[in-house]
């Protein structure tokens, strides 16, 4: 077998798509490769203006990715992350690998004469298909344990972890750079009771109620969850104490007037709420989060279903003289 027929023979049983231009753009050479996805016979294509034959290719890019190689007389690369594919071929893979097409690296190599001038660009197409599916699914597998690692299982809001790792990182900020955050923690009042009483797939509802109904409650800037057991948390950059109290009332109201109900049966619920914010006397994330609880227990101690709360420059919790409304004073 001659050499250029050996080339040739090579050329089309590889399985990489391999054609090549000219500077008008018109192909020359078109393997077997491209014949079997394209649907085209390099008799159909050979000597035409490759975007006469497939109008659909990226023109505007295409040709500057072209120029440059003829210019710099150097190979480029595109990868299927940066573009994901030149030809829009079909793949064999499964339709739930989530490819709508063929995934393709392509090189573009400068074809030089013996004397070094450059009348040819070779364009090779690797199928990458099978990696971009398993880079797309291990993308997808990490966040999906991203969002287990953060999110509770039952209410489906943030958990403690993600909560003290944000209040922290919050404290951080607002210490170093300035800034306000509130703090606000509040748990259902009597919860062992509501168990006792209806059983804990009941509770179970009354905590997926409760954490929906302050998700609708609370800012988009603010951060939400599930701090332990019947307990919760409400992270509110940008606001003071008073602000966080406006809020935190209006949650407890809502709960009060929430019709909770499991198995046609209704459950009377209130929560307990302590309010603080940030100071720059304080020097750890943990001593914020003592005076949200502090205030919550206050509140507790003294008849439930109300807001207190608790500065770092207050002696004391301070809550409203009567249940059941709150104030800014202290």
């Amino acid at each position: 077998m001659e050499q250029v027929d050996l080339f040739r023979f090579i050329v089309d049983r590889v399985s990489v798509g391999i054609l090549t231009l000219n500077k008008q753009y018109e192909i020359v050479q078109w393997n077997k490769f491209m014949e079997i996805h394209s649907g085209k016979k390099s008799t159909e294509v050979n000597g035409r203006n490759i975007f006469e034959c497939f109008p659909e290719l990226p023109k505007k890019w295409l040709v500057k990715k072209i120029q440059s190689v003829f210019i710099l007389k150097n190979f480029a690369f595109t990868s299927w992350q940066q573009r994901r594919y030149l030809f829009k071929f079909r793949h064999n893979r499964s339709v739930t690998g989530g490819a709508d097409a063929m995934r393709q690296d392509c090189t573009f190599l400068p074809v030089k004469d013996a004397d070094g001038n450059i009348d040819f660009v070779c364009i090779t197409l690797f199928d990458v298909t099978d990696a971009s599916i398993d880079h797309s699914e291990l993308i997808e597998t990490k966040s999906t344990l991203t969002k287990m690692s953060t999110t509770d299982g039952l209410t489906k809001i943030y958990n403690r972890r993600f909560l003290e790792e944000t209040i922290e990182k919050e404290f951080s900020r607002v210490n170093r750079y300035g800034g306000v955050i509130s703090f606000i923690l509040f748990d259902i009042d009597h919860f062992k009771n509501i168990n006792d009483s209806h059983g804990h797939l009941a509770g179970d509802e009354v905590l997926r109620q409760i954490s929906s109904l302050t998700g609708e409650l609370t800012r988009t800037s603010d951060i939400f969850g599930r701090y332990g057991g019947e307990e919760f948390a409400v992270i509110a950059p940008g606001i003071h104490a008073d602000g966080a109290i406006i809020l935190a009332e209006r949650i407890r109201d809502h709960v009060e007037k929430f019709d909770f109900k499991y198995n046609d049966t209704h459950i009377p619920v209130t929560i307990s709420l302590g309010v603080t914010e940030f100071s720059e006397s304080l020097k750890r994330y943990e001593e914020l989060i003592k005076l949200a609880d502090d205030a919550l227990y206050y509140s507790k101690q003294n008849g439930r279903n109300r807001v207190s709360r608790y500065l770092p420059d207050q002696p004391n919790p301070s809550g409203p003289e009567t249940p059941r409304k709150s104030t800014a004073a202290s």
